[in-house]
């Protein structure tokens, strides 16, 4: 009698299996000219309606304009809302189509699947904001008095938190529906807690301990460092490396708790 060997998935990372599926998911993205449009277009359009809004407003002499205050943290916070919706929506349709199924049977583990999403997008979300940052810069005269670079990175980091939050949403998530109806859950106590609509030092204690524990809100403050320093801070490359850490913290839970199919 013939012992059946049952092949188990795999539990360690393999960088050239996440660099695979990295490149699987980069061929999908570029087919789907509706996804590419709203990751590359749409950030850019979207900052434009701002603009207009706000173009004619006056300003106090010495004192930032109202786009360009608020503008530069749409820079961040676009790329997290956009990344969000695609990646949670993506990963949920893998699941649901059994494809995350039969390539969970492979030697491919969770990790390289989830890096290798991450690294895709981020790939995508770097492609966002040079164009963004672009537009708003020539376009939209956005001032910032900071490296434009640096607006950059923060709009990369934030964007890659957005891929990771996706990813966990994504696993908790059985229709694409109910995905979506994750977002006012995740991302908008972030966006009203952030210090865009109100100061922190404004908020109710218990609101501002809560915002304390937001990744966004280290996303705001670290362009906001950007928008009215020319050197470099200390709290910018703080606040980016908390946003970075809850990026991989994010992408950690996602390892534990995908499952293969939606049941």
């Amino acid at each position: 009698m013939t012992a059946t060997t049952v092949q188990r998935p795999a539990t360690h990372l393999s960088p050239r299996l996440a660099a695979s599926t990295a490149g699987r998911v980069l061929r999908q993205l570029r087919h789907d000219h509706r996804t590419v449009a709203m990751l590359l277009v749409l950030p850019s359009l979207l900052l434009g309606l701002l603009y207009l809004l706000w173009k004619d407003l006056p300003t106090l002499p010495g004192q930032p304009s109202t786009f360009d205050r608020v503008g530069l943290t749409m820079l961040g916070i676009f790329p997290f809302v956009v990344m969000f919706l695609v990646t949670s929506i993506a990963m949920l349709r893998e699941r649901t189509s059994g494809t995350l199924e039969r390539l969970l049977t492979t030697p491919l583990a969770r990790l390289d699947l989830l890096l290798g999403y991450g690294l895709a997008f981020g790939l995508a979300a770097a492609l966002q904001a040079v164009i963004t940052v672009t537009v708003a810069t020539t376009v939209y005269d956005l001032d910032v008095a900071g490296s434009i670079w640096l607006v950059v990175l923060i709009a990369v980091v934030d964007a890659v938190l957005g891929v990771a939050l996706g990813l966990l949403a994504s696993a908790f998530a059985r229709s694409e529906f109910q995905a979506v109806q994750f977002m006012p859950v995740i991302v908008l106590p972030q966006f009203f807690l952030c210090g865009l609509l109100v100061a922190r030092d404004q908020m109710a204690g218990w609101l501002q301990a809560i915002s304390d524990v937001l990744p966004l809100t280290y996303a705001v403050e670290a362009l906001r460092e950007v928008g009215r320093s020319a050197a470099e801070t200390g709290i910018m490359w703080r606040d980016i490396a908390i946003v970075a850490g809850a990026a991989l913290l994010a992408l950690a839970l996602a390892a534990a708790t995908l499952r293969r199919r939606t049941t």
